[in-house]
């Protein structure tokens, strides 16, 4: 539905820990007009230069909580509203190399109202700076 606005390239970085590049991040919206409790959405696939990144190094830090992806299923408290840009958090030593990276993004949102639900799904290209 908001397909083009999922990504957002504005946080797509590398994260530091101290001194040391722990993992990198990327900024996402939800493709759904209206706000969704965390355990409404499912089937996130985020790929990064052509490589999946697996569920489990994978965490989304959303109205100020962190949750592992698998954990969202098990919220059904913590709403993202329409408009609010998650953090994807991705574990990885080293982070991703300084230069250009090709993202793909999807995100499924379960709706009780609208049979099998909404997914959207973005691709944009975006710079880690040093």
């Amino acid at each position: 539905m908001y397909d083009k606005a999922i990504i957002v390239g504005e946080e797509f970085r590398n994260v530091k820990k101290g001194e040391t590049i722990t993992g990198f991040q990327v900024g996402m919206r939800i493709p759904y007009y209206r706000g969704v409790v965390l355990s409404l959405l499912d089937n996130t696939r985020l790929t990064i230069d052509g490589e999946l990144i697996p569920h489990d190094q994978i965490s989304l830090t959303i109205s100020g909580k962190t949750l592992p992806l698998a954990e969202l299923e098990n919220d059904p408290v913590t709403k993202w509203e329409f408009g609010d840009v998650g953090i994807l958090t991705i574990r990885r030593l080293g982070g991703l190399s300084v230069g250009t990276h090709m993202v793909v993004l999807y995100q499924h949102v379960r709706t009780p109202y609208i049979p099998g639900g909404v997914g959207g799904e973005d691709q944009k290209t975006l710079l880690i700076f040093a």
